[in-house]
C-alpha cells in the first residue's frame, strides 16, 4: 500500500525559500551543474562569459525544477522512506501545489532563458532532459521496472551534452561520449545506493533491483557495468578528443572503480549486522570519481602533454 503523508504533516506552514531551495535536490544538482559547466569549458569554441553563465544557471534551473516535480510526484513515497522522510513535503513544510508550481516556473523559465540568451538546440535538449527525468523516469519508469535506473540513467547524462551545445551550437562525437559515460556510470553509482537503503525501498513498493533481483544479481551488474564504464571512460582520448592529462586519470579513476566493484560483486552479507561498508565505500567513491573525471576532462583542455 502507497505509504501517505503524516497527519502531522497534512497543515503546511508558510513556504520557506530553505525548503524550497531543498527541493531541487542541491547535492544532485550540485553534481549536474559541474558536468555542465566542464562540458561547456572543455568545448572547442568559447562564448561570452555572460552567455556561459547564463547556461549553466540554466542547467542548474532545469534540474532543480525537474527534481522538485520528482519530489512533488513522490511526497507520499518520500514520507514512507527513512531516507526521504524529512524532505519538505513530508514533513509539511510545503504544500504540494507550492511545490508543484515551482517547479513549473524553474522548467519553463530555464528553457526560454537558454533558448532566447543562448540557442534553441541547448534549449530543446535541456527540455527533453526535463521531461526525461520528470516524466519518463519519475513517473513511468521508477514505479514499474527494475531497469529504471539504467533506462532513467539518460536523464542525469544530459548536463555535459547541454554545455557543450550551448558552446559551439552543434552536436558531435565528443558531447555524445560523455553522455554515454555518465549513462553507464549511473547503475553501479545508483546499486551501491540501493544495496544499502533496500528496505526503503521494498517498504514503499518501489522495484528498484536489490528488491526485485536480489543483493547477488545486482552485485553482478555493478560490476558489469563497471567493466564496460572503463573503456568508454578513455574513449575522449581515444578518439582525440582529449589528451594525455585526460587519458591517464581516466585510467586511474575507473581503474580504482573497478577494485571497489570487484569488491562489491564477490561479497556475500554476513548478516543483519553487516554495515554494508564495501557498498558506502562504493557510492562515495562513485561521485568522487565523476567530480574527478570531469575536473580532468577541463584541466585537459588547457595542459598539453
Amino acid at each position: 500500500m502507497t505509504p501517505t503523508i503524516p497527519a502531522s504533516a497534512s497543515t503546511s506552514l508558510p513556504a520557506d525559500w530553505r525548503d524550497l531551495f531543498a527541493l531541487t535536490k542541491p547535492r544532485v544538482m550540485s553534481l549536474v551543474i559541474f558536468t555542465g559547466l566542464c562540458g561547456l569549458i572543455a568545448a572547442p569554441e568559447r562564448i561570452h562569459p555572460v552567455l556561459a553563465f547564463t547556461a549553466v544557471l540554466c542547467i542548474a534551473m532545469g534540474a532543480g525544477g525537474a527534481a522538485a516535480l520528482n519530489q512533488w510526484w513522490e511526497a507520499d513515497l518520500d514520507a514512507g522512506m527513512k531516507r526521504t522522510s524529512k524532505r519538505p513535503l513530508p514533513q509539511g513544510r510545503l504544500d504540494r501545489t507550492t511545490a508543484r508550481d515551482f517547479a513549473g516556473v524553474l522548467c519553463a523559465a530555464s528553457v526560454f532563458l537558454m533558448g532566447f540568451a543562448v540557442g534553441w538546440l541547448a534549449a530543446a535538449i535541456l527540455a527533453i532532459s526535463i521531461i526525461y527525468y520528470a516524466v519518463v523516469y519519475t513517473i513511468w519508469l521508477k514505479p514499474r521496472t527494475p531497469q529504471n535506473i539504467v533506462i532513467g540513467g539518460g536523464a542525469g547524462a544530459f548536463p555535459p551534452l547541454i554545455g557543450w551545445v550551448a558552446a559551439t551550437g552543434h552536436i558531435s562525437l565528443m558531447p555524445v561520449v560523455l553522455f554515454a559515460i555518465i549513462f553507464f556510470w549511473t547503475p553501479p553509482h545508483f546499486w551501491a545506493l540501493a544495496l544499502f537503503v533496500k528496505s526503503d525501498y521494498a517498504k514503499v513498493g518501489i522495484p528498484m533491483m536489490p528488491v526485485v533481483a536480489g543483493e547477488r544479481s545486482t552485485r553482478r551488474q555493478i560490476l558489469i557495468y563497471t567493466v564496460l564504464l572503463l573503456p568508454l571512460s578513455v574513449l575522449p582520448w581515444w578518439i582525440g578528443g582529449t589528451g594525455a592529462v585526460y587519458g591517464l586519470s581516466a585510467l586511474v579513476l575507473s581503474g580504482l572503480f573497478l577494485a571497489l566493484s570487484l569488491r562489491v560483486a564477490f561479497r556475500e552479507r554476513s548478516g543483519p549486522e553487516d554495515t554494508m561498508k564495501p557498498e558506502k565505500q562504493l557510492f562515495a567513491y562513485s561521485v568522487i570519481y565523476l567530480f574527478a573525471l570531469f575536473a580532468a576532462l577541463v584541466v585537459d583542455r588547457f595542459v598539453v602533454l
